[in-house]
């Protein structure tokens, strides 16, 4: 099969090329940055030039590849900067399912994220609406994730891999990142909020194994979702932070959690960091 990877040198694309390069297929992974096109060509993909915000370079660069499906793994989360992140999901998105639809690619597997759900009491299954009427920063996050969604439900086989937090090497969760820099500072609260996690392996093999699954959303998570009062105490003691603050205020509606079943009851993907506690503790 030819896969074309938007995003094949981000946290998950470093995965998830070498791992569909294993399987037999031809990858193609897209980079607008120059530095990484030697890191894709490495892990045996052929590196593709191009930045997602030129509609007409995109095009032409999957009319090239001549792809079977496209897997969207576009981020712009280097900065911390969740505007920048929100502008990718939207314009990056439209210019990529236009690529992929001008170019007559049928199916396409995109990242999306599982904490936009509707405040509610239990982990949210993939049926329940996205929250899209919270605060205005909440929504400006939440409208770019729906916006996502339905650019890509547009072709005609479609998956929508919504992750859980990521963490491991190169997320905002590895030892010297962001969040192990809040926690340090004592600026990571354990509170009553509930999230769910998933490694960074383990969400590129979902993306794999997600090249086979039927049409829809699919929550990819760990087994455990946790409230900060459990997990962020593991979290600062694993990346080497003082004990946390804990808070006992009560948990904000939207901040819930997700269920895993559909991905492994109905498509046996079975993360193999059962728990972030095991995750934690690996490093």
């Amino acid at each position: 099969m030819r896969v074309f990877v938007a995003g094949a040198s981000g946290a998950i694309g470093r995965r998830l090329v070498p791992a569909l390069v294993g399987q037999g297929h031809e990858v193609a992974g897209l980079t607008r940055n120059p530095a990484s096109a030697a890191t894709i060509s490495a892990l045996g993909a052929t590196a593709v030039l191009g930045d997602v915000y030129d509609a007409a370079g995109l095009a032409a660069a999957v009319r090239t590849a001549r792809p079977d499906v496209v897997l969207h793994q576009l981020t712009d989360l280097g900065a911390g900067d969740r505007a920048a992140n929100a502008k990718i999901r939207v314009v990056g998105t439209r210019n990529l399912v236009d690529a992929a639809k001008a170019a007559g690619v049928r199916r396409m597997v995109a990242q999306s994220i599982s904490w936009a759900y509707e405040p509610g009491a239990a982990p949210a299954a993939e049926d329940t609406p996205l929250d899209l009427h919270g605060a205005p920063d909440r929504v400006a996050t939440v409208g770019g994730v729906s916006a996502l969604e339905a650019a890509v439900a547009e072709l005609p086989e479609w998956v929508v891999l919504r992750y859980g937090t990521l963490y491991g090497p190169g997320t905002w969760y590895e030892r010297g990142a962001l969040m192990a820099q809040l926690a340090s500072a004592g600026k990571l609260p354990a509170n009553a909020d509930v999230s769910s996690f998933v490694e960074v392996e383990d969400a590129a093999s979902a993306a794999v194994a997600a090249l086979e699954w039927p049409s829809g959303p699919v929550n990819i998570c760990d087994d455990e979702p946790a409230a900060g009062h459990e997990w962020v105490p593991a979290f600062c003691a694993a990346v080497g932070a003082p004990s946390p603050e804990r808070v006992e205020a009560e948990r904000t509606g939207w901040a819930r959690g997700a269920d895993n079943t559909r991905a492994r009851k109905e498509f046996g993907w079975v993360p193999g960091r059962v728990s972030w506690r095991e995750g934690f503790a690996e490093g």
